[in-house]
């Protein structure tokens, strides 16, 4: 077996088996049973009534008892400031657990705040089963960690924000929100990437997953569901940030449509639908003559390689030469679109910059543009409509193909159909 280091002889290596720990237990835990799926009986618990009416939606309809829930976002976008309005907002007791400010501090930030809860206790400490002892005795109606990567088990030697320790804390938490039937809130820190920090598991493991989306200088925020067990995942929530915390917007349309006192060239409307809810959103371009001798394609909030499409079919199909020249694209309001609807808006925007033709303002759009020129159908073209109409748009340029079978005479407002980009242009610019 080699010569020992020690007494230097040779074959006295002797093998010795260290057991290893028996699994720990977690406050709340029980022991539990296999049990046919035929036998499982379903609780008719109903969800929890959450005070903020978007997140309220955003979660499917309340928050379901014993899920975990994981908010990311930038720093200082409003993550805390979110959670601890629902701590205020929440009817019942809530244990805030916050691993990188003191109790003061949040006492200073709950201050400015409308509206405070008699029953949220707080807790500062990063010490996993210290937290769950605490929750075990106060046993409180809803839990918040701000933030995972600020905990650490005993068990494990990394330090706090590791992978290890990550995925360990996360997994007790688990356990906890599941044999107790309290829902757990997480706040995750992000890299500069984008992207949650830490393993990819933590996305599996917890329920869902809601997105902080926005500019740190502007005032408005999206709250975007990534990943959702118990609701749909194409839904968001848009707020407004002020002294006073954040304020839940309840017509996002008219954020996002600019206040225009002149018509300007490049500006169109599109009608574009998130998750169940319509939204009308303002599309900027800008075409101007290449300086250098690369021309520049520039996007912000909408997909680059889709706008590089459309401007080829542009080019292609439609005989318009944008090959030469510098396009820039903004979505207003700082979303981000991924709505096939907005293909017409884009395009339209672009020739009328091209044109420098202004666009009447009464008029939106909601179609997708084909590699052929052809304007294609979108789904639930109805509710666009409906939207650009209680707006107060005058006209809405469509699909041929979305009208079919649909009564245009239950609407106040005037439906365009078309097949070409040609006839869009025609309408446009006459």
């Amino acid at each position: 077996m080699g010569k020992c280091t020690s007494c230097g002889e040779w074959n006295t290596y002797v093998e010795e088996v260290v057991s290893k720990p028996t699994a720990k237990q977690l406050p709340g835990d029980q022991q539990r049973q296999p049990e046919l799926l035929v036998d499982v009986q379903v609780d008719s618990q109903p969800r929890i009534e959450v005070g903020i009416h978007e997140l309220h939606r955003l979660l499917g309809g309340g928050l379901v008892p014993g899920s975990l829930t994981l908010v990311g976002g930038e720093p200082g976008i409003g993550k805390s400031t979110l959670l601890l309005q629902l701590a205020n907002e929440l009817k019942g007791q809530v244990l805030y657990v916050s691993g990188e400010e003191s109790a003061a501090q949040i006492k200073l930030r709950a201050d400015r705040l409308p509206q405070a809860n008699p029953n949220c206790y707080v807790l500062a400490e990063t010490q996993l089963i210290k937290i769950l002892n605490h929750a075990e005795k106060i046993k409180p109606d809803l839990l918040i960690i701000d933030s995972i990567q600020t905990l650490h088990s005993d068990d494990l030697d990394s330090a706090p924000g590791s992978i290890s320790q990550i995925r360990t804390c996360t997994s007790d938490l688990l356990r906890y929100a599941k044999s107790t039937g309290v829902p757990v809130f997480l706040i995750g820190h992000i890299t500069k990437d984008g992207a949650l920090a830490g393993p990819k598991v933590l996305e599996h493991m917890v329920d869902t997953v809601l997105q902080f989306e926005g500019d740190r200088n502007h005032v408005y925020r999206i709250l975007r569901a990534v990943k959702n067990r118990f609701g749909s995942t194409n839904e968001l929530a848009i707020f407004q940030m002020d002294q006073s915390g954040l304020r839940e917007v309840s017509n996002p349309s008219e954020i996002l449509i600019s206040n225009r006192d002149a018509h300007l060239s490049g500006v169109a409307i599109a009608a574009s639908i998130e998750g169940v809810r319509p939204l009308l959103i303002e599309t900027q371009a800008l075409v101007s003559s290449a300086v250098y001798g690369t021309p520049q394609r520039s996007s912000t909030g909408f997909d680059l390689r889709r706008l590089s499409m459309l401007l080829a079919v542009l080019e292609k199909r439609c005989g318009f030469r944008l090959g030469a020249k510098d396009v820039f694209l903004n979505m207003a309001g700082g979303i981000k679109v991924d709505d096939p609807a907005t293909d017409l808006a884009v395009v339209s925007a672009i020739l009328s910059s091209n044109e420098d033709f202004p666009i009447d303002p009464g008029t939106c759009f909601a179609a997708e543009v084909g590699l052929s020129g052809e304007i294609r159908p979108v789904n639930r073209v109805e509710q666009r409509i409906r939207e650009a109409q209680k707006i107060g748009f005058e006209r809405i340029i469509v699909s041929s193909y979305s009208v079919k079978g649909l009564d245009l005479k239950q609407f106040d407002i005037q439906v365009i159909a078309v097949r070409k980009i040609e006839e869009v242009f025609n309408e446009l610019f006459g």
